[in-house]
């Protein structure tokens, strides 16, 4: 096995202990959900429902147009009143089917049905996956029956559960692990039979003793599972680091984690596939962090996707005096929302709301040349170089630089004593590198 951490990262202020004590509680949706058909990383769903059909909960809404694509349900009974292109939070635009919600939550045939899955084929539970719609809800959205399904399918060696949740603030993973745990670690079971010589891996960062203790207790007698105690460091979450750390295998951006013989799902995905394949209930709601010093009560809160942020913060208690910034995700990797009126997707996190925009008040100066990004960056890349790369244009140099294997975690931005905007400007380079090869 691999080691506890690895080389570079850093420790920004955790925030957790705002909403980390308080259970999970349901939310329900008030009249209107708007379903987008863009809630992966891929080819968006095709809409299969039209304006006036009535629609019962569980029931396929929108169909996965390719190998990359994903299913989506809804999560309510009631009447479709749209299909048109509607904003999501991310400030891109999308095909959503709009459901006028009739409060009675008619399920489908069989939904909720108890299911043995040790009596199941793989080909029946990656099915099964892909027909309930689930993506990975860590913030990537890889549509996660493609994930089960690798080309080396005898070389897989571990299914790595991302406990970390080393974003700050964020607390929706670590009150599932408590609150779910029995269930995750048949989701994990449930995986980890995919794979012939597979063992089922646990990660979580020190931080969150509870959850390991109770992990640990639910996964002693199981040969084939066991717990993964991380250092706590940001970010030791991200895909490449936590392969790292738990199995000593290094990946970079030319690699998936299959190749490596790992498969990585976040906490509330492997809740996903347990919920869709043991309780045939597919992917219709997730949990989400509302969180920060501008919050009025911070909680979090079981959602159905297609529910308004608007309205969920609204529901939720809404905000203390002025927010001068709303995020979408962590303070690390979250973005800005300008409009609260769009709805909760696969990969909504939370809503972190902030009383000071920090990032607003300051003003970026000179590079003074100090190394402490290239200290900090867990790819071990020299972002002050990269920098002077992107800004001159000079994409070949930035390549040249392995500025491709940054996966913009944002530790160079943080610890930037000039306050330099590096993650932004390598965020417009990947993306002019990816269009440029794309054109080619």
């Amino acid at each position: 096995m691999g080691q506890s951490t690895f080389r570079g990262g850093t420790h920004p202020y955790e925030g957790k202990e705002l909403s980390m004590d308080s259970p999970i509680q349901v939310m329900m949706p008030k009249e209107e959900l708007v379903f987008s058909m863009s809630q992966h990383i891929g080819a968006p769903a095709t809409p299969v429902v039209a304006v006036g059909d009535t629609v019962k909960m569980g029931q396929l809404i929108g169909e996965a147009s390719g190998f990359i694509s994903a299913n989506i349900v809804s999560s309510v009974s009631g009447e479709v009143k749209a299909v048109e292109p509607r904003l999501l939070s991310s400030g891109a635009k999308a095909t959503c089917v709009v459901i006028a919600n009739d409060g009675e939550y008619t399920p489908i045939e069989g939904l909720g049905e108890d299911r043995d899955y040790t009596k199941l084929t793989k080909e029946e539970i990656r099915q099964i996956i892909k027909d309930a719609g689930i993506v990975g809800m860590g913030g990537a959205g890889f549509p996660t029956n493609v994930k089960v399904t690798p080309k080396n399918e005898d070389e897989i060696d571990y299914v790595i559960v991302n406990g970390a949740e080393c974003e700050p603030y964020l607390t929706s993973d670590y009150r599932l692990m408590l609150e779910k745990a029995e269930e995750l670690v048949q989701g994990l079971r449930v995986v980890v039979s995919l794979f012939d010589h597979a063992k089922g891996v646990i990660a979580i960062e020190d931080n969150k003793p509870e959850a390991i203790a109770k992990l640990q207790y639910l996964t002693d007698s199981d040969p084939n599972l066991e717990v993964k105690v991380l250092k706590t460091k940001y970010p030791q979450g991200a895909e490449r680091q936590i392969i790292y750390v738990t199995t000593g295998r290094r990946i970079h951006s030319k690699m998936l984690p299959a190749d490596a013989g790992c498969i990585v799902d976040n906490v509330q995905t492997i809740l996903a596939v347990y919920n869709a394949v043991c309780k045939s209930t597919p992917s219709m709601s997730r949990v989400v962090t509302l969180t920060g010093d501008a919050m009025a009560r911070p909680q979090n809160y079981e959602v159905k996707f297609g529910m308004s942020h608007a309205e969920l913060l609204e529901e939720a208690g809404g905000l203390k005096g002025e927010a001068e910034k709303l995020i979408s995700g962590g303070p690390m990797m979250g973005m800005a929302m300008y409009d609260l009126n769009t709805p909760i997707t696969k990969t909504s996190s939370s809503i972190l709301a902030m009383s000071k925009d920090e990032v607003a008040a300051c003003e970026p100066t000179n590079c003074i040349r100090c190394g402490r990004c290239a200290t900090v960056c867990p790819s071990h890349l020299v972002p002050q170089m990269m920098a002077q790369a992107a800004e001159r244009d000079d994409l070949e140099e930035f390549q040249k630089l392995n500025g491709m294997e940054c996966y913009e975690c944002g530790t160079c931005t943080y610890v930037c004593p000039a306050k330099r905007r590096l993650t932004q400007i390598f965020k417009q380079a990947r993306r002019a590198v990816m269009d440029a090869s794309r054109k080619a």
